[in-house]
């Protein structure tokens, strides 16, 4: 089994310090650890928020809300371990938007947000959007 475990830092903000991280976190119990995976997802999630948000203030529909999540999938991979999928969910609150020009629009993000251009080709990604 493999093991092991350190900690990160976000040296340009400072906004986090000796974050722990270990490999159990992302095959087993996180124990109040995070793993690559889980800052992934975050990462995916933030930067895809930003891409629907520019989008649909530009397409003339400013969101009034978007809550944004990103499912990271952690697998075998032949003889390894890797990233498989991030699956996104949005749900939004957008005035003057039905729910296929909302759909659309989240599917438009998905592909055009610097994260999932990042991953594309080597990662399945995927988007469920529902408007409230």
């Amino acid at each position: 089994m493999l093991s092991g475990k350190g900690v990160l830092t976000a040296a340009t903000t400072q906004l986090f310090k000796d974050l722990p991280v270990s490999w159990a976190s992302r095959i087993d119990a996180p124990s109040r650890r995070t793993s690559p995976e889980e800052l992934l997802a975050a990462s995916h999630a933030s930067s895809y928020s930003m891409a629907l948000s520019h989008g649909l203030a530009q397409g003339g529909n400013p969101a009034q809300r978007l809550d944004v999540t990103a499912t990271v999938t952690f697998d075998r991979v032949g003889d390894g371990w890797g990233v498989t999928k991030s699956a996104l969910t949005v749900k939004g609150r957008v005035a003057g938007i039905d729910a296929e020009k909302f759909r659309a629009a989240a599917e438009a993000a998905k592909d055009g947000c610097p994260i999932s251009r990042a991953l594309k080709g080597n990662v399945e990604l995927s988007v469920q959007a529902t408007l409230e």
